[in-house]
């Protein structure tokens, strides 16, 4: 589907970690503005370092939809260890952002085993500067997360942006 937002899991239905709800508010997503989202994950086994996830972003051009390539680690890029990219954001032994903290969401690996839900909570988008190839349209992500050669977790979202 085509302008609207839509998830599902992409792994073979034997990943260890999927996400069993998200939703995402407004639809098309507004940049910058405020972003609403509520998610619920589960997972059977902890994810530790290294956590090399791989994305493919695309972009609708008509019926077309065409990959982004990797630009400034954005758009189809392969993060090889996202637990370093989480420390450099946040670092270690500082607490996680809210609402992170009120939920007891962790940010930074490993992630233990267990559910992890996150109730409608707001985000501010700022005003970032995105490229131009990267603002108004529909968009799919597709994030494959594994460990040593281990697929531990795959999402597909659909999305449409508004600057």
């Amino acid at each position: 589907q085509v302008g609207g937002f839509s998830w599902e899991n992409c792994g073979d239905g034997k990943d260890p970690v999927v996400l069993q709800s998200l939703s995402v508010a407004p639809d098309p997503i507004s940049i910058p503005g405020n972003l609403r989202v509520s998610a619920a994950v589960s997972g059977s086994k902890a994810m530790a370092s290294p956590l090399k996830a791989v994305l493919l972003v695309e972009k609708a051009l008509g019926e077309l939809w065409i990959q982004l390539p990797c630009i400034d680690q954005l758009g189809s890029c392969t993060y090889d260890d996202v637990c370093v990219i989480l420390d450099n954001l946040i670092p270690p032994g500082t607490p996680c952002p809210e609402p992170l903290l009120t939920y007891g969401i962790p940010c930074h690996c490993p992630f233990k085993a267990g559910s992890y839900s996150l109730p409608a909570s707001d985000f501010t988008l700022p005003d970032v500067e995105l490229p131009s190839w990267m603002t108004n349209g529909n968009y799919r992500v597709r994030a494959a997360v594994s460990s040593k050669g281990q697929e531990l977790a795959c999402i597909q979202l659909a999305f449409s942006l508004q600057s």
